[in-house]
């Protein structure tokens, strides 16, 4: 596409019109990169069966025994834990219609037995997280950019880089609790009412940071992947445009950048994100059975573990799939939030040349 796109992050546009771009890009992302973990979690289910789950008594939270499974759900924009308790409420996840020897194997199957849209099963209840957080991201980068460039003349090269990392931080900071809770209610199939009396209990027993629990391996993982994504976007944005004699980012621009910083930074970050999604699961398997879950260590220590037991090479486990994931959904991301911008900001200026 030959449109051009605004260099500039504001772009004349309002906030209330960044969240509207950001919300479009992140349903978009979300849309293309949910059947890739569906498969994967497919793919995961049939090695792990819940015939070989435990059943356990959650003392504290007054649950029944249940056979539990737990996912590590991501769509592009957020990791989730998604719970399963006793084949309850599973079943667009564990299906087994005969056995999938690999990735389009498994495409395949799933399509032709049980339907193409189970390829999207899942989606709405990490959309309800997903699309808030980004939106709560991008439109808080945006935000912080134009702003530190008012004050910040001489060092702008890493505006992106500081913006980047307080943005997802915040980002972080804000979704946290609320996916610690959405794993209480998948895990033990809470009301509201009892999810209330719950977090009240917690909360008197081990303090408001209990709310909290896993944003450090996050904060770890998105913060400096975060910032090393918008620093590297812009430098690749400004050199593609250079060389291609443009203006302004078009779509294609965007989108090369987009692919590009992501493949960088979720290369770089890699080792955190191994932490990240074990600790991830000590977190599930710690909510549904507290009683047997074991002392987390710190995730210094869980590095030197991992790398004592798998090498340098467990660090960077699961480097194929990440980057397949990440490179395409920071692509379409990054080029739809753009594309909206420029379209909110033509319209803009289009009402005020109207108005004179």
């Amino acid at each position: 596409m030959a449109e051009k796109m605004s260099p500039s992050p504001g772009g004349g546009i309002t906030p209330l019109q960044q969240m509207l771009a950001s919300g479009t890009g992140a349903i978009l992302t979300s849309l293309f990169v949910t059947p890739l973990d569906v498969v994967k979690i497919r793919l995961q289910a049939q090695r792990t069966p819940f015939s070989k789950a435990l059943a356990v008594q959650s003392v504290p939270w007054g649950a029944q025994p249940a056979t539990w499974k737990c996912f590590l759900y991501c769509n592009g924009l957020m990791d989730h834990l998604y719970v399963c308790q006793n084949g309850n409420g599973c079943s667009a996840w564990y299906k087994t219609p005969g056995h999938f020897t690999g990735t389009l194997d498994a495409f395949v199957k799933i399509t032709r037995y049980e339907g193409i849209r189970s390829l999207w099963s899942g989606l709405p209840p990490t959309l309800v997280m997903a699309v808030p957080a980004t939106v709560i991201y991008f439109t808080t980068y945006d935000q912080l950019r134009d702003y530190l460039h008012t004050r910040m003349g001489s060092w702008s090269h890493y505006i992106p880089l500081l913006a980047g990392a307080l943005a997802r931080l915040g980002a972080v900071t804000v979704i946290s609790p609320l996916e610690l809770i959405r794993t209480k209610m998948q895990s033990q199939q809470l009301s509201y009412r009892e999810l209330r009396v719950c977090i009240q209990s917690a909360v008197a027993q081990d303090g408001w940071l209990s709310l909290w629990r896993g944003w450090g391996p996050t904060v770890l993982r998105d913060v400096p992947f975060s910032a090393l994504y918008w620093f590297n976007y812009e430098l690749v944005r400004t050199w593609l445009c250079r060389q291609a004699w443009l203006d302004g980012a078009t779509f294609t621009v965007s989108f090369t950048s987009g692919a590009i910083s992501g493949t960088v930074a979720a290369v770089l970050t890699l080792p955190f994100d191994v932490v990240k999604t074990q600790r991830q699961i000590e977190l599930g398997d710690s909510e549904m059975h507290p009683v047997t879950a074991s002392k987390r260590s710190s995730t210094w220590l869980l590095m030197q573990r991992i790398r004592a037991e798998s090498g340098t090479r467990g660090l960077f486990a699961g480097f194929l799939p990440r980057v397949i994931k990440v490179a395409p959904a920071c692509a379409i991301m990054i080029s739809t939030y753009e594309f909206g911008k420029s379209f909110f900001q033509k319209l803009n200026q289009e009402q005020q040349l109207r108005g004179l």
